[in-house]
């Protein structure tokens, strides 16, 4: 009847019967979008399990400790920490932050590398986007993570996190050039130059500082660690990352000192946590904040 009606009057809509209410058509979200939260997921998850490995790194390596055997276990009583507690962040929420076995206090730093891991990667992930690079820098922020972990608890930096990195950043400056094999050579032996400056120049300052005081201002560690950075990063980021750790290095000293927790003389300064954190603040604002600094010189 509706249709007949409007056929007589020139009306060739149909008509909707007020007791059908319009759908709308349902909201899809772009493919891109979908695959970069798709993949953003993969990526967390990932950090996640890898954060996990990088406590056991943290935990053992200034020991001298191996990192395979034997598995993971309660510091006090021994116990293997069995699967279901060793899921990252869940376990620790579950567990209330205590050993299943005897109830002693696991450490919040466990947690905080997993999360940090996880947010570092997809950083790398939302900055360099699904590339070699993001891959490369997701490797060099393990890297750095650990690095500086393991000096803020320890004072320690191990050889077996420092050595192989240098040797990382230089593979990854010879892969990440487009040209021919000259080229590549090029880059990995710029890469290796910047690294022995690097090292020379932390071990200039600690020579100089004995000379002056007649004790150790600088371990072996800190050279080794800011030579990973510049094979990595290149020589003017490399020199941004030591001015903002000794910023960084300085005003912690200052805030130790004020507390009342030593003196000029005898307050221990974790260099390699500073570079660290200086390094992560790199690998992200480096260049645009040497750009905006040699602004100010036309």
């Amino acid at each position: 009847m509706i249709q007949a009606w409007n056929r007589q009057h020139g009306n060739s809509s149909t008509a909707i019967p007020e007791s059908h209410p319009r759908t709308r058509p349902p909201r899809i979200l772009p493919p891109v979008l979908v695959l970069n939260l798709l993949i953003g997921i993969f990526v967390a998850l990932l950090g996640l399990a890898f954060g996990s490995f990088l406590n056991v790194c943290i935990a053992r390596l200034p020991r001298h400790e191996s990192i395979v055997h034997p598995p993971s276990h309660c510091p006090r009583c021994g116990r293997s920490i069995q699967p279901r507690d060793n899921i990252p962040l869940l376990s620790y929420a579950l567990l209330r932050g205590r050993c299943r076995s005897c109830g002693d206090t696991i450490s919040w730093r466990y947690p905080a590398v997993e999360l940090a891991t996880a947010l570092l990667w997809l950083l790398c992930f939302f900055a360099f986007g699904a590339t070699p690079a993001a891959v490369a820098m997701a490797i060099l922020c393990f890297l750095v993570l650990g690095l500086a972990v393991m000096d803020a608890e320890t004072m320690l930096l191990p050889d077996a996190f420092t050595l192989p990195g240098i040797f990382l950043g230089i593979l990854w400056e010879a892969a990440g050039t487009v040209n021919g094999w000259p080229d590549r050579l090029h880059a990995a032996g710029m890469s290796l130059l910047w690294a022995a400056a690097a090292a020379g120049l932390i071990l200039l300052i600690r020579t100089v500082y004995w000379l002056v005081r007649r004790r150790e201002g600088m371990g072996l560690g800190d050279a080794k660690f800011f030579a990973m950075l510049a094979a990595w990063l290149g020589a003017a980021d490399a020199l941004l990352i030591l001015f903002l750790a000794v910023i960084l290095g300085a005003f912690y000293g200052i805030v130790r000192m004020r507390r009342g927790r030593g003196t000029a003389g005898n307050i221990r300064v974790p260099l390699g946590a500073f570079l660290g954190v200086a390094a992560i603040y790199a690998i992200f604002a480096g260049p645009q904040t040497i750009n905006w600094y040699l602004k100010f010189f036309p």
